[in-house]
């Protein structure tokens, strides 16, 4: 009732000064033409910080969205509300000189806010709004606190804060940074655990029936998945007032954060990562996952500039930067960039030519982007959003062997295949890698797409929590879901499925290797070599079956389902032995031998080919599905060297062949060229006499 209140009061208190709502008007974001630059301010650039040279940036680089910051943390305008830290270094009215001058650009702007945290000022006064461990300690860094989700701070005062923005600018956006429940402190490497606010614990008494909070993360304990549904509930409660609110004021006013609910853009980021190997695909692998899963929304992933929270000032590779952003408008997301203050005077420049230039071709070719339909018949399963740890390695394994081979697939996150019945039962094959948890709701869609003529394919643990699921669809009985595998071999015996091996009878395993009962599964392959005597030359050996297996299949009236209950997919993202990869696209070629003639092709493997068909991304095509014909995206990555990036090799007589039910009236490429094709059989076949770093081969029709 408290919450109520407050929102009928900020309703009726700070009426909308700056609405244009109108029926009639488009959402602006809907156009998926997005060119972000995200300029995170450090306090003290906001005394030096100028409109007109942001505004000229902006202009420079082809930006058409800035998005920088306004509060939360700290107030980067004049503020009246005392619980709010003013920024000591803003001048008077220099968020809203920005705001005009980059409308007069017709630059749209967001605002952003982080309400993770409040100054030590505020902590003092009100120590009860702020994050508390199990041990009694508190998140801190330098004069900022955690504070918690459920106490007045998020719960009210957040709202009078965004009112406030309302108020005084006529913005474009709000962006949410850091939402949600804390438990770490991200910029340290240190885990916390649960918030034991007293907030926190009297909203979980009233929503579990006067449960205790837990003080353990144990997905084992009933009073954690307790807890998990409390968490997805005030996150998505506190979502939708804010929506409620937003909404209210001015519909044009786009919401965007991290998450999917109550929110107009979902934001992703590609970041550097701190452990081997590096991830060159990680924006086809965010955009690829966001606009497949949530595809009512619009997506943008941020290319991150900086090392690390520890390494602010230093940059990616210029490289990388230029892989992830032809990644991400080949796939279906905007243009974003993410840095530490302004552009003039950065401490690391080197990828400003990068911006100009993809962003520029983005601007240049904008009704090429942005209104994209899936081609591919085959979905992986992501374990998530953001994955991470074994799951993690094993689904980018996946990935990168279908992406190698050049087969098109889709990917769908675990936690949305209940709400995409009817297009995850329209795929041809699913992979399931490492997927150890989903949703009975999910599971019986599953089911169902087994029955109509879906193939499956699961690694690994997957479903290991469901064993009347693996009984069924896979004939499978786990014995021993968890045995290190390191020194076992893997033969590939039945030579009409294992066609990549010759020359090769045992393939060298690590890692996990299930020991499954297979009995109910129609074949058994791959059987399991014991690993015999270590030691120097003269007694090594000792290699003879052990019964085991590595791989069913199960056959369904229409469908076949295969398992393999071992780290496919992590051996391979691990080590690249090309005898893995062949492991699964030998089983790909078996169960859907047509899964290899959407894209045909002597390009190396190092280069990225996303085929999408596309609507033009223009004004009057707004509403607009059929399909205007097909771009073969090509991204060069062949400068990655596995721990670092380079310039890419220039690449020549790149030649395709392309399944197309039709001919195209046309073919050239975004780069202004004309490419002789021929259409026969319900192929198109094309050459491309050079590849740079990147092309679009549009088809139209």
């Amino acid at each position: 009732m408290k919450n109520i209140l407050l929102l009928l009061f900020c309703l009726l208190t700070f009426p909308p000064i700056f609405a244009q709502k109108s029926d009639s008007e488009p959402l602006w974001w809907k156009r998926n033409n997005l060119r972000v630059i995200q300029m995170n301010l450090p306090d003290y650039e906001a005394a030096t910080i100028n409109a007109d040279s942001i505004v000229e940036d902006l202009v420079r680089v082809s930006a058409n969205t800035l998005l920088i910051n306004a509060g939360g943390i700290m107030a980067f305008y004049p503020t009246k509300l005392d619980f709010q830290y003013q920024n000591p270094y803003v001048k008077s009215n220099v968020l809203g000189d920005v705001i005009k001058k980059c409308h007069d650009q017709n630059i749209k702007v967001i605002v952003r806010f982080d309400f993770s945290r409040v100054h030590e000022s505020i902590f003092k006064a009100h120590p009860d709004w702020c994050y508390i461990s199990p041990k009694g300690e508190r998140i801190i860094n330098t004069d900022m606190y955690v504070v918690s989700i459920n106490a007045p701070y998020v719960q009210e005062k957040a709202y009078q804060i965004i009112n406030e923005i309302i108020q005084m600018f006529p913005i474009d956006g709000i962006f949410l940074n850091m939402p949600g429940y804390q438990v770490n402190n991200p910029y340290e490497g240190k885990y916390h655990g649960i918030d034991q606010n007293e907030y926190d614990k009297r909203r979980f008494a009233e929503f579990s029936g006067g449960k205790q909070l837990p003080t353990e993360e144990n997905k084992s304990d009933p009073l954690f998945q307790k807890y998990l549904e409390f968490k997805k509930h005030t996150v998505e409660d506190w979502s939708e007032r804010l929506h409620k609110l937003v909404k209210s004021k001015n519909e044009q006013i786009a919401i965007c954060t991290y998450s999917d609910k109550f929110v107009d853009i979902i934001r992703h980021e590609s970041q550097s990562m701190t452990t081997l190997p590096y991830w060159p695909y990680s924006a086809s692998d965010n955009v690829g996952n966001a606009v497949n899963s949530f595809p009512e929304h619009i997506i943008s992933n941020a290319s991150i500039q900086q090392i690390s929270f520890q390494s602010r000032y230093n940059a990616v590779e210029p490289q990388e930067v230029q892989i992830r952003l032809y990644e991400n408008i080949a796939n279906g997301s905007g243009l974003d960039m993410s840095m530490m203050g302004d552009m003039r005077g950065y401490e690391d420049e080197r990828n400003f030519g990068v911006f100009r230039k993809v962003y520029a071709f983005h601007k240049k070719h904008e009704p090429y982007f942005g209104k994209y339909k899936s081609v591919a018949h085959i979905a992986v399963v992501a374990p998530g959003a953001w994955p991470n740890g074994e799951p993690m390695q094993e689904y980018r394994g996946i990935q990168l062997m279908l992406r190698e081979a050049h087969i098109p697939f889709d990917i769908i996150e675990d936690g949305q295949i209940h709400n995409l019945a009817e297009k995850v039962k329209n795929y041809k094959l699913l992979i399931l890698p490492e997927i150890t948890y989903l949703k009975p709701e999910a599971l019986a869609i599953l089911r169902q797409a087994s029955q109509q003529g879906t193939h499956l394919i699961a690694t690994n643990r997957s479903l290991f929590d469901s064993p009347e699921i693996l009984q069924e669809l896979f004939g499978v009985k786990i014995e021993k879901k968890d045995n290190d595998g390191a020194g076992n071999y893997l033969v590939p015996d039945n030579r009409t499925i294992f066609k990549s091996f010759a020359g090769q009878t045992m393939l060298f395993w690590k890692f996990n290797l299930g020991i499954y009962d297979f009995s109910g599964a129609d074949q058994k392959l791959l059987p399991v070599l014991a690993k015999g005597r270590p030691g120097p030359p003269e007694i090594i050996g000792g290699h003879n079956p052990t019964g085991s297996y590595a791989m069913a299949i199960k056959n369904h009236s229409k469908s076949k389902a295969v398992i393999l209950p071992i780290n496919l997919g992590k051996i391979y993202y691990m080590h690249g032995y090309q005898e893995h990869k062949n492991i699964l696209l030998d089983v790909i070629n078996h169960i859907l031998p047509e899964a290899r003639n959407t894209i045909q092709t002597n390009a190396p493997a190092r280069v990225e080919t996303i085929l999408k068909e596309f609507v033009k991304n223009i004004p009057e095509n707004i509403g607009k599905t059929t399909s205007e014909g097909m771009i073969l995206h090509l991204v060069n990555l062949t400068g990655f060297s596995g721990n670092t990036y380079f310039e890419p090799l220039p690449l020549y007589n790149l030649q395709f062949k392309i399944k197309s039910g039709k001919k195209p009236a046309k073919v050239f490429t975004l780069n202004g060229e004309r490419v002789k094709f021929s259409w026969k059989n319900g192929y198109i076949d094309l050459n491309l006499q050079e590849l740079t770093d990147f092309n679009g081969i549009v088809m139209s029709w």
